[in-house]
């Protein structure tokens, strides 16, 4: 005889299995790690710096 399954936990396994996908595939896209999270912000603040120090005073 099959097994019975309660068709709202079957419904909800499959919902967090593809929320979990989903969040995998994001987090390929759009992770960086804190090293060059600091790398970029060291190199805005040297190109913030370098601008700031060609402008002219009036």
């Amino acid at each position: 005889m099959a097994e019975i399954l309660s068709l709202s936990k079957a419904r909800k396994a499959k919902a967090r299995t593809e929320k979990e996908a989903a969040a995998e595939a994001n987090r390929l896209k759009f992770g960086r790690t804190k090293a060059e999270k600091l790398k970029d912000a060291a190199e805005k603040a040297k190109a913030d710096k370098h601008i700031d120090g060609h402008k002219r005073e009036d």
